[in-house]
């Protein structure tokens, strides 16, 4: 390793892509084991934040488990519309949009759930929110609902 820092510089991040399998697979058995002992009828949709890497490589690997995406930023509604382009995701895949909604994001949801992305689901953090994206939603959108632990 000394020797690629040397060549390369440091910080040095490594990504071993089949980890990122094993981690998702983990963690929807964990689920799957918690939800049978104890009888919950629900359902789990595991989402990939893009946040934690947006490298291509690195979606490519958590998308071959059958997931969902959650976003945080006006950038990753155009990570989303490249992934249902090169048909990795479609409508039918979960899209939750957290963080803070500048214009840009809202506008890019907005072009999402009006371009027939119906299970883009808005995470909203403040009841602006909901007036500012239905400003630019043609028709009903579904919501998710954040809840400040404090």
């Amino acid at each position: 390793l000394m020797n690629i820092i040397e060549t390369y510089g440091a910080p040095l991040k490594f990504t071993y892509l089949p980890q990122i399998s094993n981690n998702i697979q983990r963690a929807k058995n964990w689920f799957a084991q918690a939800m049978q002992n104890l009888d919950y009828k629900g359902k789990y949709h595991y989402c990939y934040c893009t946040k934690s890497s947006h490298f291509k490589h690195v979606l490519d690997e958590a998308l071959k488990n059958q997931i969902h995406i959650e976003t945080s930023s006006a950038f990753d509604i155009d990570i989303v519309q490249a992934l249902k382009k090169e048909g990795k995701i479609t409508d039918e895949t979960f899209v939750l949009c957290n963080g803070f909604k500048r214009e840009l994001y809202i506008s890019n949801i907005a072009r999402l759930i009006n371009n027939g992305h119906q299970n883009c689901i808005p995470i909203i953090d403040n009841y602006e929110e909901i007036d500012l994206l239905s400003e630019e939603i043609k028709g009903k959108y579904k919501v998710g609902i954040r809840i400040a632990s404090e």
